[in-house]
């Protein structure tokens, strides 16, 4: 849990590091990170800078939206739970009217920077993903089914895609089976977070699969995940869109991720999961890095 400090910034820096808190600046760099890979892998040569730079920059104020209204929907949840109970949002150091204006101010400035200055099939595909991860996600399915994860991981998919049709004003079989990595990516990910924190979730009253079917069954789950991560990871190759760099690449970083999730499966223990949720980040971080290298230096 993140403590005080004691020479916390007053006035307006500490109300401006508030509203930055909600927007989970490490989630979204992720975020924008993978859907720069998509803008990169959209083309032969290098991308025009124009609709590069707008369009990271109305993702990522999409994506900040979407981050800034998960805290206002959670803000209860998030005060029981252990991780999350330093937020504004929960301690109740912002109000929900200005953390609403906040979320429907970068929401729109992004949706506008979109439509102006890259296209409207981008703009659209981002606001539907904004839907998908602050209504669809947040507010229908975390609260009611353990499967939350699984379905809403859609949203977080998207990025990619949005890279790509933010290039090329289409979505092609190519950003599909990206979106297809993350989506499979996205279970043994957060339920390698949620083993190590079952407690905070029991307490929150979210249905998260380690709280309804246990310990045992959630890390069964998370291991035929990442084989079937393993095995999408390599269709890139398969399809001949990208060469040997990345497909040693990704052979041993889904071996690594086979070999957390493995172990996890047959001698559990919190700092195991830890270790899996952390190397998970790293394994997408470096996997979409490969891709990117494969693409302008093919073997």
């Amino acid at each position: 849990m993140k403590t005080e400090s004691l020479s916390q910034p007053s006035g307006p820096w500490r109300l401006a590091g508030q509203f930055y808190a909600l927007t989970k600046p490490r989630v979204v760099q992720l975020i924008v990170f993978c859907a720069v890979i998509g803008m990169f892998l959209s083309r032969p040569g290098l991308p025009n800078w124009r609709p590069l730079v707008f369009a990271t920059v109305g993702i990522w104020l999409v994506a900040s939206a979407a981050a800034a209204f998960n805290c206002l929907v959670e803000q209860k949840i998030d005060a029981v739970m252990r991780r999350t109970s330093w937020r504004p949002s929960a301690t109740g150091e912002l109000g929900s009217l200005p953390i609403l204006g906040f979320s429907a101010l970068l929401c729109g400035l992004g949706m506008l920077l979109l439509y102006v200055e890259v296209n409207p099939l981008t703009m659209w595909l981002t606001f539907g993903t904004f839907i998908g991860y602050a209504v669809i996600y947040t507010v229908l399915l975390k609260p009611a089914t353990p499967q939350n994860i699984v379905i809403g991981g859609a949203s977080g998919a998207m990025p990619p895609v949005l890279g790509w049709a933010a290039m090329t004003n289409t979505v092609s079989p190519e950003a599909l089976i990206l979106f297809l990595i993350i989506f499979l990516w996205t279970p043994p990910h957060f339920w390698s977070l949620a083993l190590y924190r079952t407690e905070d979730y029991r307490k929150s009253g979210l249905p998260m699969l380690p709280v309804t079917h246990g310990s045992r069954y959630t890390r069964l789950q998370a291991l035929l995940y990442t084989v079937l991560l393993t095995a999408v990871s390599l269709m890139p190759w398969a399809m001949h869109s990208a060469g040997l760099i990345y497909a040693a690449s990704a052979l041993l970083l889904g071996g690594v991720f086979l070999g957390y999730a493995w172990q996890l499966l047959r001698r559990y223990s919190d700092a195991l999961a830890r270790a899996m949720f952390r190397y998970s980040i790293v394994y997408l971080s470096l996997l979409f890095a490969a891709m990117l290298v494969d693409h302008y230096l093919p073997l």
